[in-house]
């Protein structure tokens, strides 16, 4: 029988109630207390064990060896593993650590003693630009610490290189092959700097992170105060938007997708003894990995296998979650999928590794179950290309991914939504966003997939596929094939919804099935859409730090007070003290800049009341200006979401091309 007006009446009035519900928690509640994640994620979970439970019992067709019953399942099955992995990650969450407090007292310890423990910095560096190694190099070299020996690893034997080193005051180490990828080029450092220097603690730093001076005061000491700790990882922190920010004129207005697993689900693994390395600053004690035979290179991914092959003999890892280096995130979609199905296959080859945490012995059922989950998030991916099809195979193919009406979804589906999506927002404290968190993980979903199915064959022998970084990124790019696969997924939704009222087919009144599919269909449009629009990259200019402080500028026989408004190591935009043009006769002038000193610029050009000027420094101002700048952070990236913002960011390049 057909649900009644007084049943969707009381439908939506339950579905009113739990909303109001949810956002009263959202807003009474503290992310920050364990009793509050836990009654918050008790309470998500419910609805959606509920909606799980619903949709297992009451949207199948009965089982028969067809496409209208095979189709059901195969979307059912990747769903429920979607939702598996969202329920252990509220387990997870339920738990959070920070180190903060003891990374003070291990700091305060270290301080008093005499000398400080030696540290070996190991710079990885494959075929990266100098613009972009200098910045790791001279902040690594900068570091407050008095025993420190910066060894850059090169893996492409460059002369140029050595040379530079040479000048600046790093060590250069090559091997005469590539053999491991990144695992096997630290173990040849780790070898090399054990007949030399042999520090106890290795710092790693990918080459184009710059760590905060203070980077090893704040975690050597928390390293060494617990024998059973191998390794102290920090977060990663960017200098510059990810390519779905940039393309979506969003980096004011959304965070990239790595600050959630970072700032919120790192601690929270931490918490149960499962933090894991990320490859790039961390340190590491020496003994530990000559116990375990060096960085292991069975797999891709040689930083979670660290973590396991370290939890194997008993050593785990910290995590310290405070902003002490800061890199780049990848500047190309391409690049930003590569790293994704890069991470993807790793991932997984972990897993079949006989040592491995899912096969292996010596470890225990948290970390086995933590593994797992990782594993889970990748598996998770081809769901949301089911969920972007779908709409298109009910309304051209006839095959329903589950049969319900908007009715049942109101009852269960909605619930569980608004759960998840209140609740996201809530334990990451406003960091995810509706629609452009999906589109975040449709523009990777297809790539995931298909390495994901390439594994099944061929899971190991594969080279390893770094992330390009640097160069020339002035001119706009257009990714054709992606941009074609979610352009035809927008168009084919929006034909969707076209058809439902002109087919020839169609009733005269739409069913409760074709609505709930229209709905669905409108859905799927807006997420590939915006995963359109970014597959559009923009320009990139020189990245320039934005600011705003005093600065003393002089020529033509005067001092005039300006303001910085943005700064990078070639150039200055500024204007009058109080905002205004300055009247400026000349081309050549003296500007005074913290930390740098008087240096010699150049007018380049003039906008509105602003002129960006080049920077004409020393050797010596150079490097410090570097270091100035990219061992530090600047705030040009959102810290919180602003939903209004990526709208208003997403409707001026989808619809105006701004």
């Amino acid at each position: 029988m057909a649900p009644t007006a007084a049943d969707n009446s009381s439908i939506l009035t339950i579905d009113i109630g739990i909303l109001l519900g949810l956002l009263v928690m959202a807003r009474l509640l503290d992310p920050l207390r364990a009793r509050d994640r836990f009654l918050f994620g008790a309470t998500t979970a419910a609805l959606l064990v509920l909606y799980a439970l619903w949709r297992w019992n009451d949207t199948l067709p009965p089982f028969e060896p067809s496409a209208q019953s095979l189709w059901p399942r195969l979307f059912i099955a990747f769903e429920l593993l979607a939702i598996l992995y969202t329920l252990i990650s509220i387990v997870i969450l339920f738990r959070s650590t920070d180190r903060t407090a003891e990374a003070d007292a291990a700091q305060q310890l270290l301080s008093g003693e005499d000398g400080h423990p030696a540290v070996d910095i190991f710079i990885c560096t494959y075929d990266e630009p100098l613009e972009v190694l200098e910045r790791s190099i001279l902040s690594a070299l900068a570091l407050d610490y008095t025993n420190a020996t910066v060894w850059v690893l090169d893996d492409t034997r460059r002369d140029w290189l050595r040379e530079y080193c040479e000048r600046v005051g790093a060590r250069h180490l090559t091997r005469p092959d590539n053999k491991g990828a990144k695992a096997g080029n630290l173990n040849n450092g780790l070898a090399i700097t054990a007949r030399a220097t042999n520090a106890p603690v290795i710092l790693v730093l990918d080459a184009d992170f710059a760590p905060r001076r203070d980077f090893l005061k704040r975690t050597v000491g928390l390293l060494l105060s617990d024998p059973e700790v191998a390794i102290v990882q920090t977060p990663q922190f960017y200098y510059n938007a990810d390519p779905i920010q940039h393309n979506l004129l969003a980096a004011k207005s959304w965070i990239d997708d790595q600050r959630f697993f970072f700032d919120i689900f790192q601690p929270a693994k931490d918490a149960w003894g499962c933090a894991f390395c990320v490859g790039t600053s961390f340190v590491v004690r020496r003994d530990r990995l000559d116990e375990i035979g060096g960085f292991p290179d069975q797999a891709i991914s040689e930083d979670i296998n660290l973590t396991y092959t370290m939890l194997a003999h008993g050593y785990r890892t910290s995590w310290l979650n405070e902003p002490l280096s800061f890199g780049l995130s990848a500047e190309g979609i391409p690049e930003y999928v590569t790293q994704r199905a890069r991470w993807c296959l790793g991932t997984i080859q972990v897993a079949l590794l006989r040592g491995g945490p899912l096969l292996g012995g010596g470890f225990s059922f948290t970390q086995r179950w933590h593994y797992l989950h990782g594993v889970l998030n990748w598996f998770s991916k081809p769901f949301m290309v089911l969920l972007l099809i779908a709409p298109t195979i009910y309304w051209f193919g006839g095959l329903p991914a589950f049969e319900a009406d908007y009715h049942s979804f109101l009852r269960y589906g909605v619930p569980a939504l608004l759960g998840q999506i209140i609740y996201m927002g809530w334990i990451s404290r406003a960091r995810t966003l509706p629609l452009f968190m999906e589109a975040t993980h449709a523009v990777t979903c297809f790539a995931v997939t298909a390495t994901l199915l390439s594994a099944i064959v061929k899971p190991f022998g594969r080279p390893f596929k770094i992330t390009d970084k640097g160069g020339d990124r002035s001119a706009p790019r257009i990714h054709w094939k992606l941009a074609a696969i979610f352009g035809l997924i927008t168009a084919s939704s929006a034909a969707s919804i076209i058809w439902a009222f002109i087919s020839p087919y169609a009733a005269s009144e739409i069913s409760a099935l074709d609505f709930f599919n229209l709905l669905w269909a409108a859905i799927a449009m807006l997420i590939a859409f915006i995963a359109f629009v970014v597959c559009f990259e923009l320009p990139r200019p020189g990245h320039m730090f934005e600011t705003d402080e005093p600065v003393w500028l002089s020529g033509e026989g005067k001092l005039m007070s300006c303001r910085l408004l943005a700064i990078s190591p070639t150039s200055v935009r500024f204007a009058g003290a109080g905002g205004e043009a300055l009247e400026l006769a000349g081309w050549r002038y003296k500007i005074h800049l913290e930390g740098v000193g008087w240096t010699d610029i150049s007018m380049v050009s003039r906008s509105c009341n602003t002129i960006l000027a080049r920077l004409e420094l020393s050797a010596e101002q150079y490097q410090r200006l570097v270091v100035q700048l990219f061992s530090a952070s600047h705030g040009n990236i959102a810290g919180v979401a602003s939903f209004r913002g990526a709208l208003a960011g997403l409707l001026r390049r989808g619809f105006i091309g701004a």
